[in-house]
């Protein structure tokens, strides 16, 4: 068998970029606590290996990823203690190669709006078959009706997880765009302060503990869809608590999800006053153009008069 040229490796393969270039590229700002401390060391290193062949595209990650899913699903069909087990661990390596894929796609500029789509939509199928599987195969073990009404639990906390983040990232952008057209052009200089961070005023131990997350890339919305899902499909069959696990991960989700809704309502109800304000400043700043291009207009016509003279 003849071996490839150098030149037909280049279409397949290109140059593995390090380690820290990986986490630069593709580590994202603030990220959930179980993804910053349990999947992004091992994804980094993954994405080092698989990157440079780009016959490795994010689809593809993708497509394992849910292989990987319905392998988890298939063992939580089997019930017996053990199977669980093995659900759970492949449930993990299934969400770390997920991760994957939004990594490859930002390192390698791979990424597409069919994309996106296409992970959001294999994600909660994957999510959806694997409750079933665990849910439905405890209930056909045991009998206990409650293994389906957490079923019918689980699955409405992820969706509207999902959904209602999805509607308060559009109000939030709604209401800064009109913030920013009332505003009209910024100068320069206030752009520039827009851009430079306030300094960090650490009072009380609520804003240290704020600072101690982000500083490590931790968002403090500490339960989000990700622990919530790793509580019921990885926590819960390990510790063959899983209706218990399930429970506390939703109501502990619940909180969260209500305390961002609380937030976004006192957002919602300051913003006409935060929209008055901008329409405020434009118009003083405009006025003050005005001004200002009018002496401008007074001098040069006055120069233009001696200069004649």
């Amino acid at each position: 068998m003849s071996e490839r040229s150098p030149e037909a490796l280049m279409g397949v393969m290109v140059q593995r970029s390090s380690l820290q270039e990986i986490r630069e590229l593709t580590y994202k700002p603030r990220d959930a606590w179980w993804t910053v401390l349990l999947v992004d060391p091992v994804a980094a290193r993954l994405v080092r290996l698989v990157a440079p062949y780009r016959r490795i595209t994010p689809n593809v990650l993708t497509v394992i990823a849910m292989i990987l899913g319905l392998g988890a699903a298939g063992c939580f069909l089997m019930q017996g203690r053990w199977w669980l087990v093995a659900g759970a661990l492949l449930f993990h390596v299934s969400f770390v190669v997920d991760c994957m894929d939004g990594k490859i796609a930002r390192l390698n500029g791979t990424g597409s709006m069919f994309g996106a789509w296409f992970d959001f939509m294999f994600d909660r199928l994957r999510v959806f078959l694997c409750a079933v599987a665990l849910f439905g195969g405890q209930y056909a073990r045991t009998g206990n009706e409650a293994y389906l009404w957490t079923l019918i639990g689980v699955t409405f906390l992820d969706l509207f997880r999902y959904v209602n983040s999805h509607q308060m990232t559009r109000t939030r952008t709604d209401m800064r765009e009109q913030i920013e057209q009332a505003r009209g052009p910024v100068a320069a200089t206030d752009a520039e302060d827009a851009a430079t961070p306030p300094p960090v005023l650490l009072h009380g131990p609520r804003a240290r503990l704020r600072h101690a997350l982000q500083s490590r890339r931790i968002r403090t919305h500490l339960v989000s869809g990700i622990e919530f899902e790793m509580a019921v499909f990885i926590v819960g069959p390990l510790t063959g608590w899983v209706i218990q696990t399930s429970l506390v991960a939703g109501a502990l989700l619940l909180t969260f999800e209500l305390w961002l809704i609380l937030r976004l309502w006192q957002t919602t109800r300051a913003f006409p006053v935060a929209l008055a304000k901008a329409h405020a400043e434009a118009a003083v700043t405009g006025a003050a153009a005005r001004v200002k291009t009018g002496g401008e207009r007074a001098v040069e016509a006055q120069r233009e008069a001696a200069i004649s003279q």
